[in-house]
Protein backbone atom coordinates (compact mmCIF):
# COMPACT_ATOMS: atom_id res chain seq x y z
CA UNK A 1 0.00 0.00 0.00
CA UNK A 2 1.10 3.59 -0.55
CA UNK A 3 0.02 7.19 -0.53
CA UNK A 4 -0.45 9.13 -3.79
CA UNK A 5 0.62 12.74 -4.22
CA UNK A 6 -0.35 14.96 -7.14
CA UNK A 7 1.45 18.29 -7.38
CA UNK A 8 0.17 20.83 -9.92
CA UNK A 9 -0.70 17.99 -12.28
CA UNK A 10 -1.55 19.44 -15.70
CA UNK A 11 -2.61 18.08 -19.07
CA UNK A 12 -2.58 20.53 -21.98
CA UNK A 13 -3.61 20.28 -25.60
CA UNK A 14 -3.35 22.59 -28.63
CA UNK A 15 0.03 23.97 -27.63
CA UNK A 16 -1.06 24.65 -24.07
CA UNK A 17 -4.18 26.62 -24.98
CA UNK A 18 -6.57 23.91 -23.78
CA UNK A 19 -6.10 22.39 -20.33
CA UNK A 20 -7.98 19.19 -19.59
CA UNK A 21 -6.46 19.16 -16.09
CA UNK A 22 -5.14 22.39 -14.61
CA UNK A 23 -2.62 22.25 -11.72
CA UNK A 24 -4.38 19.52 -9.77
CA UNK A 25 -2.84 19.17 -6.31
CA UNK A 26 -4.00 16.35 -4.03
CA UNK A 27 -2.58 14.26 -1.19
CA UNK A 28 -4.24 10.84 -0.97
CA UNK A 29 -3.34 9.03 2.24
CA UNK A 30 -2.24 5.42 2.46
CA UNK A 31 -5.40 3.30 2.59
CA UNK A 32 -7.75 6.15 1.64
CA UNK A 33 -10.69 5.80 -0.75
CA UNK A 34 -10.78 9.05 -2.76
CA UNK A 35 -13.49 9.71 -5.35
CA UNK A 36 -12.89 12.07 -8.27
CA UNK A 37 -16.28 13.38 -9.41
CA UNK A 38 -17.56 15.99 -11.80
CA UNK A 39 -19.54 16.47 -15.01
CA UNK A 40 -18.47 14.92 -18.31
CA UNK A 41 -15.33 16.53 -19.68
CA UNK A 42 -14.13 17.90 -16.34
CA UNK A 43 -10.79 16.06 -16.53
CA UNK A 44 -11.30 13.34 -13.92
CA UNK A 45 -10.54 10.37 -16.20
CA UNK A 46 -7.59 12.22 -17.73
CA UNK A 47 -6.17 12.77 -14.24
CA UNK A 48 -6.58 9.07 -13.45
CA UNK A 49 -4.87 8.06 -16.69
CA UNK A 50 -1.92 10.34 -15.90
CA UNK A 51 -1.57 8.66 -12.50
CA UNK A 52 -1.65 5.28 -14.26
CA UNK A 53 0.91 6.32 -16.87
CA UNK A 54 -1.54 5.93 -19.74
CA UNK A 55 -1.59 9.66 -20.50
CA UNK A 56 1.46 11.87 -20.91
CA UNK A 57 1.85 14.54 -18.22
CA UNK A 58 2.23 18.09 -19.53
CA UNK A 59 3.36 19.58 -16.23
CA UNK A 60 3.44 18.79 -12.53
CA UNK A 61 4.26 15.52 -10.82
CA UNK A 62 2.90 12.23 -9.50
CA UNK A 63 4.34 10.36 -6.52
CA UNK A 64 3.25 6.86 -5.48
CA UNK A 65 4.60 6.46 -2.00
CA UNK A 66 7.99 8.18 -2.04
CA UNK A 67 8.64 7.36 -5.68
CA UNK A 68 8.37 10.00 -8.41
CA UNK A 69 6.67 8.12 -11.26
CA UNK A 70 6.24 10.66 -14.08
CA UNK A 71 8.62 8.74 -16.33
CA UNK A 72 7.83 5.24 -15.03
CA UNK A 73 6.13 2.70 -17.30
CA UNK A 74 2.57 1.78 -16.18
CA UNK A 75 3.68 -1.76 -15.29
CA UNK A 76 6.34 -0.34 -12.96
CA UNK A 77 3.97 1.87 -10.95
CA UNK A 78 2.55 -0.86 -8.70
CA UNK A 79 -1.03 0.03 -9.59
CA UNK A 80 -4.01 -1.99 -10.82
CA UNK A 81 -6.73 -0.40 -12.94
CA UNK A 82 -10.39 -1.35 -13.30
CA UNK A 83 -12.03 -0.01 -16.45
CA UNK A 84 -15.57 0.89 -17.45
CA UNK A 85 -15.77 -1.83 -20.10
CA UNK A 86 -14.32 -4.67 -17.96
CA UNK A 87 -11.65 -5.46 -20.64
CA UNK A 88 -12.06 -9.23 -20.26
CA UNK A 89 -10.81 -11.77 -22.78
CA UNK A 90 -13.93 -13.53 -24.13
CA UNK A 91 -12.09 -16.74 -25.13
CA UNK A 92 -10.58 -17.23 -21.65
CA UNK A 93 -12.19 -18.72 -18.57
CA UNK A 94 -12.87 -16.64 -15.49
CA UNK A 95 -9.87 -18.31 -13.86
CA UNK A 96 -7.54 -17.37 -16.71
CA UNK A 97 -8.92 -13.81 -16.92
CA UNK A 98 -8.19 -13.25 -13.23
CA UNK A 99 -4.83 -15.03 -13.45
CA UNK A 100 -3.66 -13.20 -16.60
CA UNK A 101 -1.51 -10.47 -14.96
CA UNK A 102 0.13 -13.10 -12.74
CA UNK A 103 0.86 -15.33 -15.74
CA UNK A 104 2.46 -12.37 -17.52
CA UNK A 105 4.57 -11.78 -14.40
CA UNK A 106 5.57 -15.50 -14.58
CA UNK A 107 4.62 -16.30 -10.99
CA UNK A 108 4.69 -19.99 -9.99
CA UNK A 109 1.51 -21.91 -10.80
CA UNK A 110 0.89 -22.68 -7.16
CA UNK A 111 1.04 -18.96 -6.24
CA UNK A 112 -1.24 -18.07 -9.16
CA UNK A 113 -3.80 -20.66 -8.12
CA UNK A 114 -3.68 -19.53 -4.50
CA UNK A 115 -4.24 -15.85 -5.38
CA UNK A 116 -6.99 -16.54 -7.92
CA UNK A 117 -8.95 -18.76 -5.54
CA UNK A 118 -8.58 -16.23 -2.72
CA UNK A 119 -9.86 -13.41 -4.96
CA UNK A 120 -12.71 -15.66 -6.17
CA UNK A 121 -13.65 -16.40 -2.57
CA UNK A 122 -13.72 -12.71 -1.66
CA UNK A 123 -15.81 -11.86 -4.73
CA UNK A 124 -18.07 -14.94 -4.55
CA UNK A 125 -16.88 -16.23 -7.93
CA UNK A 126 -15.69 -19.67 -6.86
CA UNK A 127 -18.43 -21.51 -8.76
CA UNK A 128 -17.82 -19.51 -11.96
CA UNK A 129 -14.08 -20.04 -12.47
CA UNK A 130 -14.55 -22.41 -15.43
CA UNK A 131 -17.06 -20.20 -17.23
CA UNK A 132 -16.30 -17.63 -19.90
CA UNK A 133 -17.29 -13.93 -19.66
CA UNK A 134 -20.14 -14.40 -22.16
CA UNK A 135 -21.82 -16.77 -19.70
CA UNK A 136 -21.84 -14.19 -16.89
CA UNK A 137 -24.10 -11.29 -15.94
CA UNK A 138 -22.83 -7.72 -16.00
CA UNK A 139 -22.26 -7.70 -12.26
CA UNK A 140 -20.35 -10.99 -12.38
CA UNK A 141 -18.14 -9.68 -15.18
CA UNK A 142 -17.39 -6.61 -13.11
CA UNK A 143 -16.39 -8.88 -10.24
CA UNK A 144 -14.01 -10.72 -12.55
CA UNK A 145 -12.43 -7.39 -13.53
CA UNK A 146 -12.10 -6.57 -9.83
CA UNK A 147 -10.57 -10.01 -9.21
CA UNK A 148 -7.92 -9.42 -11.86
CA UNK A 149 -6.96 -6.22 -10.03
CA UNK A 150 -7.02 -7.84 -6.57
CA UNK A 151 -4.66 -10.70 -7.42
CA UNK A 152 -1.91 -8.26 -8.33
CA UNK A 153 -1.88 -7.03 -4.71
CA UNK A 154 -0.94 -3.51 -5.86
CA UNK A 155 -0.14 -0.46 -3.79
CA UNK A 156 -2.98 1.52 -5.44
CA UNK A 157 -6.26 0.71 -7.19
CA UNK A 158 -7.41 3.06 -9.96
CA UNK A 159 -11.07 2.67 -10.99
CA UNK A 160 -12.50 4.51 -14.00
CA UNK A 161 -16.33 4.53 -13.83
CA UNK A 162 -16.46 0.75 -13.30
CA UNK A 163 -20.23 0.66 -12.67
CA UNK A 164 -21.49 2.85 -15.49
CA UNK A 165 -22.54 -0.10 -17.68
CA UNK A 166 -24.68 -1.73 -15.00
CA UNK A 167 -28.40 -1.25 -14.39
CA UNK A 168 -29.53 0.92 -11.48
CA UNK A 169 -30.26 -1.90 -9.02
CA UNK A 170 -26.97 -3.68 -9.72
CA UNK A 171 -25.03 -0.43 -9.37
CA UNK A 172 -26.40 0.03 -5.86
CA UNK A 173 -25.33 -3.50 -4.96
CA UNK A 174 -21.89 -3.23 -6.57
CA UNK A 175 -20.99 0.13 -5.07
CA UNK A 176 -21.66 -1.30 -1.61
CA UNK A 177 -19.53 -4.33 -2.44
CA UNK A 178 -16.64 -2.22 -3.75
CA UNK A 179 -16.70 0.04 -0.67
CA UNK A 180 -16.76 -3.00 1.63
CA UNK A 181 -13.96 -4.66 -0.35
CA UNK A 182 -11.76 -1.55 -0.15
CA UNK A 183 -12.34 -1.33 3.59
CA UNK A 184 -11.40 -5.00 4.00
CA UNK A 185 -8.24 -4.80 1.85
CA UNK A 186 -7.22 -1.34 3.06
CA UNK A 187 -5.64 -0.52 -0.31
CA UNK A 188 -5.38 3.10 -1.46
CA UNK A 189 -8.10 3.62 -4.07
CA UNK A 190 -8.82 6.45 -6.50
CA UNK A 191 -12.28 6.08 -8.04
CA UNK A 192 -13.62 8.16 -10.93
CA UNK A 193 -17.35 8.71 -11.45
CA UNK A 194 -19.80 11.27 -12.79
CA UNK A 195 -22.45 9.87 -10.44
CA UNK A 196 -22.64 12.00 -7.30
CA UNK A 197 -24.51 9.27 -5.41
CA UNK A 198 -21.55 6.93 -5.91
CA UNK A 199 -19.21 9.69 -4.80
CA UNK A 200 -21.15 10.52 -1.65
CA UNK A 201 -21.72 6.92 -0.55
CA UNK A 202 -18.34 5.36 -1.34
CA UNK A 203 -15.50 7.77 -0.72
CA UNK A 204 -13.70 8.73 2.48
CA UNK A 205 -13.19 12.03 0.68
CA UNK A 206 -14.63 13.51 -2.49
CA UNK A 207 -12.69 15.71 -4.92
CA UNK A 208 -14.94 17.69 -7.26
CA UNK A 209 -13.54 18.96 -10.57
CA UNK A 210 -14.89 21.47 -13.06
CA UNK A 211 -13.19 22.38 -16.32
CA UNK A 212 -10.04 20.64 -15.12
CA UNK A 213 -9.82 22.69 -11.93
CA UNK A 214 -10.25 21.26 -8.42
CA UNK A 215 -13.22 22.97 -6.78
CA UNK A 216 -13.25 21.29 -3.35
CA UNK A 217 -11.92 18.17 -1.68
CA UNK A 218 -13.64 17.18 1.54
CA UNK A 219 -15.51 14.49 3.41
CA UNK A 220 -18.83 13.71 1.68
CA UNK A 221 -20.86 15.25 4.49
CA UNK A 222 -18.84 18.47 4.37
CA UNK A 223 -18.89 18.86 0.60
CA UNK A 224 -22.68 18.53 0.84
CA UNK A 225 -23.31 20.78 3.84
CA UNK A 226 -20.50 23.30 3.26
CA UNK A 227 -20.10 23.79 -0.51
CA UNK A 228 -17.43 26.37 -1.29
CA UNK A 229 -19.16 27.81 -4.33
CA UNK A 230 -22.37 27.76 -6.32
CA UNK A 231 -21.20 25.13 -8.78
CA UNK A 232 -20.56 22.64 -5.98
CA UNK A 233 -23.85 23.51 -4.30
CA UNK A 234 -25.78 22.90 -7.52
CA UNK A 235 -23.86 19.77 -8.59
CA UNK A 236 -23.89 17.89 -5.30
CA UNK A 237 -27.32 16.84 -4.10
CA UNK A 238 -30.38 15.39 -5.80
CA UNK A 239 -32.55 17.17 -6.60
CA UNK A 240 -30.31 20.15 -7.25
CA UNK A 241 -30.28 23.02 -4.76
CA UNK A 242 -32.89 25.76 -5.20
CA UNK A 243 -30.95 28.98 -5.96
CA UNK A 244 -32.43 32.51 -6.00
CA UNK A 245 -31.30 36.10 -5.97
CA UNK A 246 -32.08 37.84 -2.70
CA UNK A 247 -31.28 40.93 -0.66
CA UNK A 248 -30.53 41.02 3.06
CA UNK A 249 -32.03 44.00 4.90
CA UNK A 250 -32.05 45.38 8.42
CA UNK A 251 -29.09 43.50 9.91
CA UNK A 252 -29.08 43.85 13.71
CA UNK A 253 -28.60 41.88 16.91
CA UNK A 254 -32.19 40.65 16.47
CA UNK A 255 -31.47 39.13 13.05
CA UNK A 256 -32.28 40.38 9.56
CA UNK A 257 -34.82 40.15 6.75
CA UNK A 258 -34.32 38.29 3.48
CA UNK A 259 -36.24 39.59 0.47
CA UNK A 260 -37.12 36.73 -1.86
CA UNK A 261 -39.20 38.21 -4.66
CA UNK A 262 -42.36 39.43 -2.94
CA UNK A 263 -41.62 37.21 0.07
CA UNK A 264 -40.11 38.80 3.16
CA UNK A 265 -38.37 36.13 5.25
CA UNK A 266 -37.21 36.85 8.80
CA UNK A 267 -33.73 35.51 9.56
CA UNK A 268 -33.11 34.69 13.24
CA UNK A 269 -29.85 35.87 14.91
CA UNK A 270 -28.28 32.40 14.61
CA UNK A 271 -28.27 32.74 10.79
CA UNK A 272 -26.00 35.78 11.08
CA UNK A 273 -23.90 33.99 13.67
CA UNK A 274 -23.44 31.06 11.29
CA UNK A 275 -22.66 33.42 8.39
CA UNK A 276 -20.90 36.45 9.92
CA UNK A 277 -19.86 37.60 6.44
CA UNK A 278 -23.50 38.38 5.61
CA UNK A 279 -23.28 41.71 7.44
CA UNK A 280 -20.95 42.99 4.70
CA UNK A 281 -23.63 42.25 2.09
CA UNK A 282 -26.46 44.23 3.68
CA UNK A 283 -28.64 45.85 0.98
CA UNK A 284 -26.63 44.08 -1.74
CA UNK A 285 -27.92 41.50 -4.18
CA UNK A 286 -26.66 38.01 -3.32
CA UNK A 287 -27.73 34.41 -3.94
CA UNK A 288 -29.44 32.14 -1.41
CA UNK A 289 -29.46 28.36 -1.73
CA UNK A 290 -32.14 26.13 -0.20
CA UNK A 291 -31.98 22.35 -0.48
CA UNK A 292 -35.21 20.45 -1.14
CA UNK A 293 -35.12 18.78 2.29
CA UNK A 294 -34.87 22.21 3.96
CA UNK A 295 -38.30 23.15 2.65
CA UNK A 296 -40.76 21.32 4.87
CA UNK A 297 -44.43 21.07 5.76
CA UNK A 298 -44.78 23.12 8.97
CA UNK A 299 -47.86 21.12 9.94
CA UNK A 300 -45.95 17.84 10.08
CA UNK A 301 -42.42 18.92 11.06
CA UNK A 302 -42.96 20.96 14.22
CA UNK A 303 -39.52 19.87 15.49
CA UNK A 304 -37.73 22.10 12.94
CA UNK A 305 -37.21 25.85 13.30
CA UNK A 306 -39.29 27.44 10.55
CA UNK A 307 -38.45 30.73 8.86
CA UNK A 308 -41.14 32.28 6.70
CA UNK A 309 -43.55 30.55 4.36
CA UNK A 310 -43.63 29.95 0.61
CA UNK A 311 -47.11 29.43 -0.80
CA UNK A 312 -47.98 28.18 -4.26
CA UNK A 313 -49.65 25.26 -6.06
CA UNK A 314 -48.14 21.89 -6.94
CA UNK A 315 -47.09 21.69 -10.59
CA UNK A 316 -45.49 18.24 -10.44
CA UNK A 317 -45.33 15.51 -7.81
CA UNK A 318 -42.75 12.70 -7.80
CA UNK A 319 -43.62 9.92 -5.37
CA UNK A 320 -40.41 8.15 -4.34
CA UNK A 321 -41.89 5.85 -1.72
CA UNK A 322 -40.12 7.10 1.39
CA UNK A 323 -40.75 10.73 0.45
CA UNK A 324 -42.31 12.99 -2.17
CA UNK A 325 -40.71 15.63 -4.38
CA UNK A 326 -43.10 18.54 -4.91
CA UNK A 327 -42.37 21.02 -7.72
CA UNK A 328 -44.02 24.42 -7.51
CA UNK A 329 -43.65 27.97 -8.74
CA UNK A 330 -42.20 30.60 -6.40
CA UNK A 331 -42.11 34.37 -6.62
CA UNK A 332 -38.32 34.63 -6.57
CA UNK A 333 -35.73 35.30 -9.27
CA UNK A 334 -33.79 32.08 -9.96
CA UNK A 335 -30.02 32.05 -10.30
CA UNK A 336 -27.73 29.53 -11.97
CA UNK A 337 -24.10 29.24 -13.00
CA UNK A 338 -22.93 29.30 -16.58
CA UNK A 339 -19.42 28.26 -17.56
CA UNK A 340 -17.57 30.04 -20.33
CA UNK A 341 -13.83 29.54 -20.91
CA UNK A 342 -13.53 28.23 -17.36
CA UNK A 343 -14.93 31.47 -15.92
CA UNK A 344 -18.03 31.29 -13.76
CA UNK A 345 -20.72 33.87 -14.22
CA UNK A 346 -24.05 34.18 -12.44
CA UNK A 347 -27.01 34.46 -14.76
CA UNK A 348 -30.54 35.23 -13.77
CA UNK A 349 -33.55 33.42 -15.10
CA UNK A 350 -37.16 34.56 -15.21
CA UNK A 351 -38.49 36.74 -12.42
CA UNK A 352 -40.56 33.79 -11.25
CA UNK A 353 -38.67 30.65 -10.40
CA UNK A 354 -39.42 27.07 -9.53
CA UNK A 355 -38.73 25.20 -6.32
CA UNK A 356 -38.53 21.56 -5.30
CA UNK A 357 -39.43 20.48 -1.77
CA UNK A 358 -38.77 17.02 -0.36
CA UNK A 359 -41.76 16.19 1.84
CA UNK A 360 -42.67 13.09 3.82
CA UNK A 361 -44.56 10.28 2.13
CA UNK A 362 -47.64 11.17 4.18
CA UNK A 363 -47.83 14.64 2.69
CA UNK A 364 -51.36 15.62 1.68
CA UNK A 365 -50.19 17.83 -1.21
CA UNK A 366 -51.91 16.90 -4.45
CA UNK A 367 -51.18 17.85 -8.06
CA UNK A 368 -52.65 21.29 -8.74
CA UNK A 369 -53.47 21.73 -5.06
CA UNK A 370 -52.09 24.31 -2.63
CA UNK A 371 -48.52 24.06 -1.30
CA UNK A 372 -47.27 25.77 1.84
CA UNK A 373 -43.73 25.10 2.98
CA UNK A 374 -41.51 26.62 5.65
CA UNK A 375 -37.76 27.24 5.33
CA UNK A 376 -35.26 25.63 7.69
CA UNK A 377 -33.11 28.72 8.22
CA UNK A 378 -30.34 26.78 9.96
CA UNK A 379 -29.34 25.19 6.67
CA UNK A 380 -29.51 28.15 4.30
CA UNK A 381 -26.54 28.77 1.97
CA UNK A 382 -25.44 32.22 0.77
CA UNK A 383 -23.20 33.07 -2.20
CA UNK A 384 -21.48 36.12 -3.65
CA UNK A 385 -22.95 36.54 -7.17
CA UNK A 386 -19.69 37.96 -8.56
CA UNK A 387 -17.25 35.33 -7.30
CA UNK A 388 -19.85 32.54 -6.78
CA UNK A 389 -18.02 31.76 -3.52
CA UNK A 390 -19.93 30.87 -0.36
CA UNK A 391 -20.48 33.68 2.15
CA UNK A 392 -19.40 32.51 5.58
CA UNK A 393 -16.76 34.40 7.54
Amino acid sequence: MASVTLEKLTKSYAGGHIKAVDQLTLDIADGEFLVLVGPSGCGKSTALRMIAGLEEISDGGVWIGDEFVNDSHPKDRDIAMVFQNYALYPHMSVFDNIAFPLQIAKLPRSEISKRVHEAARILELETYLKRRPGQLSGGQRQRVAMGRAIVRQPAVYLMDEPLSNLDAKLRVQMRAEIAELQQRLGTTTIYVTHDQVEAMTMGHRVALLKDGVLQQVDAPSDIYSKPRNMFIAAFIGAPTMNLYFTTIRGVSADGATMELGSNSIALPPFVLANHPGLSRYEDRRIVVGIRAEDLFDPATRTDLPATGRLRSSAELIEALGSDVLVHFGVDAEPAFVQSSDSLQEIKSGDKRGRAIARLGSRSKVRLGGPVEVAIDAEHLHFFDPETTEAIRT
